[in-house]
């Protein structure tokens, strides 16, 4: 839907976003020591120090950008999005900055840290009882109420520059050039829309690096899936209790052609493994991030197997605070018969050893 828009606001609008931009310092890459792999080196783009908090608020502003300047965003506009929370809140931030009216459609299993933090800058919550209702349900409301939804899902990939312009990548590799093993051999991360997927795996083959990539995804997801077999599609059944990873239907913005392999992973794993990076570097982490950290255990299990040298990066996506009430709670745990003991100890062992026995994890065949 195209909205008539003051071009003078447009203008304005764009240029707070800029200023935002500008007042903020780049994210830290984190190394992780790993004294059973020598020769291998670990590092953590630690996404969570962004003024929203996660790894989303670099999509978000992406997104208000390109709605901007595509002309779908006005001064009236309300902003409608389908999220698990993270990007909800990230755009959220923004609307608030520029004065806007911001719904977030999100599942009512959403952590109550999330919705908190939708609500702190001014967002409204719309609930629904799945994940795959919040599509239809988004562009539902904002048809109704004459606003433009967002649609992380379809624009993604898109709404990024992948050859530059301080963007993850571009970030990642920059700040590597003085380690030990400037160029990674392997970069793992998960999916969600898949935009930052993409948006790494474009600017490895644009920049003719040998990096590989690595695809960490919820057992519960479809993309692992859809990676050994293009032609499913879809998944139906319980979704995953990892938040902004992982999706019931292969979204648009995901482009598989860029992934070089996909481990599918159990959420009591990545809960567990969340749990034991939080403790070993002394900084909260949520459930995304266990989940690229089981993943990464793997490839730096078969490095050190291989005696192979060279450096791992993954993504620190969000805080863990964002999960006191779900993945870091016992009790919350136990309701939902979910038992991290087991996959605590083979994260454990992998710190202490440099050997990785992922018995919980299924392992996918190169695209």
């Amino acid at each position: 839907m195209t909205i008539p828009c003051d071009r003078s606001w447009v203008a304005a609008a764009i240029q707070t976003i800029e200023a935002d931009f500008n007042r903020s310092s780049d994210t830290h890459l984190l190394r992780v020591p790993l004294p059973a792999a020598p020769g291998v080196e670990l590092y953590l783009k630690d996404e969570s120090t962004h003024p929203s908090g996660s790894l989303k608020h670099r999509l978000a502003r992406s997104l208000f950008l390109y709605g901007l300047c595509n002309g779908w965003i006005g001064s009236e506009t309300t902003i409608v999005e389908a999220s698990s929370g993270s990007t909800a809140v990230s755009e959220a931030y923004f609307a608030r900055m520029l004065g806007l009216r911001f719904i977030a459609v999100m599942p009512r299993s959403t952590s109550a840290e999330k919705i908190a933090q939708i609500a702190f800058y001014g967002g409204e919550s719309h609930f629904v009882d799945s994940p795959a209702e919040m599509y239809a349900e988004s562009a539902r409301l904002a048809e109704e109420l004459g606003g433009h939804y967002m649609d992380q899902f379809t624009y993604a990939e898109r709404a990024t520059d992948w050859r530059g312009n301080n963007n993850i990548a571009e970030s990642i590799f920059s700040q590597m050039t003085r380690e030990e093993h400037p160029v990674p051999s392997w970069i793992v991360v998960g999916a969600g829309t898949g935009g930052t997927s993409a948006t790494l795996g474009r600017y490895i083959r644009y920049r003719r690096l040998p990096t590989r990539l690595c695809l960490a995804d919820p057992e519960a997801s479809i993309f692992h899936h859809y990676l050994a077999d293009r032609s499913v599609c879809s998944v139906s059944g319980p979704p995953s209790v990892v938040e902004g990873i992982g999706r019931p239907r292969c979204e648009p913005s995901f482009v598989p052609e860029l992934i070089d392999r996909a481990y599918a992973v159990p959420d009591a794993a990545s809960i567990a493994a969340a749990r034991v990076l939080s403790r070993r570097i002394g900084r909260s982490c949520g459930g995304s991030t266990g989940t690229n950290l089981w993943a990464v255990a793997q490839i730096v299990g078969e490095m050190v197997k291989n005696g192979e040298q060279g450096s791992v990066v993954t993504l620190l996506c969000d805080s863990g605070e964002r999960y006191r009430s779900t993945h870091f709670d016992d009790a919350w745990l136990g309701a939902r018969g979910i038992d991290i003991k087991p996959a605590e100890e083979a994260m454990e062992r992998f710190f202490e050893t440099g050997v990785f026995k992922p018995e919980l994890s299924q392992t996918l065949p190169s695209s």
